[in-house]
């Protein structure tokens, strides 16, 4: 795929052989994400395990200090008390049985996060083949299926995000907004980092980073060197 001229011309600004600092990436994704929209930073880690293998998989969520930059919308699937304690923590929308035909049949997504308490998981489970290929479905490992929905909906508005191993064995993660400061952006990056190294499986062989990019929606990938971690 051929890329445009901008394109092209912010990518002269890295070397594409060279395995960057963390802090020098960073510096430098920032100043390639030159499209007129606050671009998003993302990290890509690929990692040296076959997620084929369920004593291989990592799947968690971490609160970045910083955020992520993008206002997030949330659904709570919880009902009396627990629903009272989701509106008043800040969540957009609360329901149960009733959402699900609104999703369903009409479609309706308008939302970023879902969180449900334990005793609305078989309402949930309903929406698996909706909610699961978007990578909404709540779960456990994540924190987003709890009791504690006040603290669950603190922490996704503060910045939680989610971290899997997908298919290919790489695991995508916004780490914040081009508009962030070196510093935010190498914090986050740096709690990314920690919350990965510290869920590495004890059936994981040889190098676990095998390999680390950063990249702004529209720039090119800046190569971090994963021997520092």
């Amino acid at each position: 795929m051929k890329k445009g001229k901008r394109y092209q011309e912010v990518a002269k600004l890295r070397d594409k052989s060279n395995l960057y600092e963390a802090q020098e990436a960073v510096a430098l994704v920032k100043k390639v994400a030159s499209a007129k929209f606050d671009e998003t930073i993302e990290a890509h880690l690929k990692m040296g395990l076959d997620g084929r293998h369920a004593d291989q998989q990592i799947r968690g969520a971490v609160v970045l200090p910083h955020g992520t930059g993008k206002k997030v919308r949330v659904l709570v699937f919880a009902k009396g008390d627990k629903a009272d304690e989701a509106l008043a923590a800040g969540a957009e929308f609360v329901g149960a049985e009733e959402l699900v035909p609104k999703i369903q049949k009409e479609g309706w997504l308008d939302f970023d996060k879902v969180v449900a308490t334990p005793n609305m998981m078989s309402v949930v489970g309903r929406l698996g083949r909706i909610l699961g290929p978007k990578g909404l479905m709540p779960n456990p490992k994540a924190g987003t299926v709890t009791m504690d929905v006040a603290k669950a909906v603190a922490e996704l508005k503060a910045g939680k995000i989610e971290y899997r191993l997908d298919k290919t064995n790489i695991v995508h993660v916004p780490i914040g907004k081009a508009s962030f400061t070196e510093e935010q952006l190498s914090e986050n990056f740096q709690t990314l980092i920690d919350a990965i190294i510290k869920a590495k499986p004890a059936a994981a062989k040889g190098q676990y980073i095998r390999s680390c990019t950063i990249s702004s929606t529209m720039g090119p990938g800046i190569k971090v060197n994963p021997a520092k971690f």
